[in-house]
């Protein structure tokens, strides 16, 4: 028996069994990159409109932090890299980061490989075939995105640049989880660090584009991006990221045939011999298990708030000399551009921060199919108590990274230049943004409550909100599809007016999915998949 026996079956059980969740990221990401092209087009008609836009944006210090670096911005192409490039390489670093956890520290945590590994399969076959399967998801996302931009008229060369740019970093990115899943025995360990990697990547890339691009080159994101889709495409940066994938893929391996089978390198530290009383409650419990991912979090928002932080004294110094420019950024809430740059900041970082709190509510599913909620459910806790011992969590951490999100955007935005007095109202600012967080934690609790199997469409959701957020004018959606997302809700701060009406019906709205999935909880069979 070889060490990779019976990985193409073991690949083969990973698309059976996963094959919707598959075929939603998939699908997902290639539709948007279609639909990005499409409301291009539809937003710069005519070669008057790209120019004057490409010359605004090439200097545009915080567009290009945004959005990614200023290729041919007089072609439709070059907008489309603009517009979709950095956001949809996060997404399939996201897929990769996702789906590497899941299937091979998730399989692990879950005493689902022990089983597998009893059986006449090689001790590589598990990671082997879990790569096989992300590096096809991050092909297939290639292929499709790539086929719908040349279907769009776009220059074929390209539309493969691009697409071979997201294939890339889908594996850069698997190889990434793959050797956060040797470190640690959690996958929300491989989660987090892998974010955290992925977070840093964004930023040295936004950093890189900003200024000389020495930067990018220490990023896979800011490598792929030198592939200039639709600018003169080069095809030798793609060696260094599979030089990288490589190197990652092949540490991972080497090192999960080294450790022991449901271990990492970071040894676990052994308990104190009594437990704290605040363990004695569910609350207790359930903040103990999320420390340290809501540590992390407010670590990253915090430092990713004083990077926009550092960016707000140059809005008004490149945007408001064009007219066009300072009209389009003008026209999305009061106050001044750089009011109006720090609302559209503030939304991309609650949107970013939902994610711990739709985390932190699927903590009460991921508990219960990790068989440890009957262990908690057996004392004399009742099933609500349980609920909102991991709910609470992500209630109170949502208002904490929302404020540090604040604080550290409104430290930097001194520090760099900008009115120190405007710090209360930046670290107040983003605190609107809770109610909306609150209604995604709601649809985890609601799901779970009604239809555990579907409880991950929760991320499903969570994305179109994301896409609803910076894509809803680009790709021309009609309101109704806007007015679905929480986010598009909440009044835009600073510069425009606090608004508490929506806020008191989002936290309604909030309140009563957590109550129907409570419901739904105290009613249903626990361990129900």
């Amino acid at each position: 028996m070889s060490a990779l026996t019976g990985t193409l079956t073991l690949a083969r059980f990973i698309v059976r069994r996963d094959r919707i969740r598959i075929s939603v990221w998939v699908g997902a990401i290639a539709a948007l990159a279609a639909l990005t092209a499409v409301g291009i087009e539809g937003v710069f008609p005519t070669q008057a409109a790209l120019d004057q836009t490409a010359a605004a944006t090439a200097h545009n210090a915080a567009m290009i932090a945004f959005n990614g670096a200023p290729y041919a911005l007089d072609t439709i192409g070059g907008q489309v890299a603009f517009q979709f490039g950095a956001g949809g390489m996060v997404l399939v670093a996201l897929m990769s980061l996702f789906m590497t956890g899941r299937l091979t520290r998730g399989e692990e945590e879950g005493g689902r490989l022990e089983l597998v590994r009893s059986l006449p399969v090689g001790i590589h076959a598990n990671t082997i075939a879990a790569v096989l399967v992300v590096a096809s998801m991050g092909i297939a996302v290639g292929a499709l995105s790539a086929a719908a931009l040349i279907a769009q008229g776009l220059p074929v060369a390209g539309s493969a640049t691009l697409g071979a740019s997201f294939t890339l970093v889908a594996l850069v990115f698997a190889g990434v989880a793959l050797l956060a899943a040797q470190a640690a025995e959690s996958t929300r360990f491989v989660y987090g660090a892998s974010a955290v990697v992925l977070g840093a990547a964004y930023v040295l890339r936004a950093v890189g584009d900003i200024g000389d691009g020495t930067a990018d080159w220490l990023t896979p994101i800011g490598i792929a991006e030198q592939a200039r889709p639709f600018a003169g495409e080069r095809w030798w940066p793609f060696a260094l990221l599979v030089g990288l994938a490589a190197v990652l893929i092949l540490a991972s391996t080497a090192i999960a045939a080294r450790r022991d089978l449901g271990a990492g390198l970071i040894a676990v530290r052994p308990g104190p011999p009594t437990a704290a009383p605040s363990l004695g409650s569910p609350l207790g419990l359930a903040l103990r298990l999320q420390r340290g991912s809501l540590q992390a979090w407010a670590a990253g928002v915090f430092v990713i708030g004083a990077f926009y932080g550092l960016l707000g004294p140059s809005v008004d110094a490149f945007i408001a000399g064009n007219k066009m420019l300072a009209e389009l950024l003008a026209s999305g809430g009061g106050g001044t551009l750089t009011d109006q740059y720090f609302a559209d900041s503030f939304r991309l970082m609650a949107l970013l921060a939902s994610g711990f709190a739709v985390q932190s509510a699927l903590r009460i599913r991921g508990e219960e199919t990790a068989l440890r909620a009957d262990l908690v459910l057996a004392t004399p806790v009742s099933r609500v108590r349980f609920a909102a011992g991991h709910l609470a969590p992500a209630i109170v951490g949502s208002v904490l990274l929302l404020a540090l999100v604040g604080l550290g955007t409104g430290l930097a935005y001194g520090l760099a230049g900008g009115d120190a007095a405007s710090l209360p109202a930046l670290f107040a600012a983003p605190i609107v943004y809770a109610p909306a967080m609150w209604v995604m934690a709601g649809l985890a609790v609601a799901l779970d409550g009604l239809a555990p199997r579907w409880v991950d469409a929760t991320w499903v959701l969570l994305v179109g909100c994301v896409v609803v957020g910076f894509l809803g004018p680009v790709l021309g959606l009609p309101p109704w599809v806007n007015d679905l997302s929480p986010f598009q809700h909440v009044p835009e701060l600073p510069g425009g007016d606090l608004a508490l009406a929506p806020l008191v019906a989002l936290s309604a709205l909030a309140a009563g999915l957590t109550a129907v999935g409570l419901v739904g909880l105290r009613r249903r069979d626990i361990g129900r998949v």
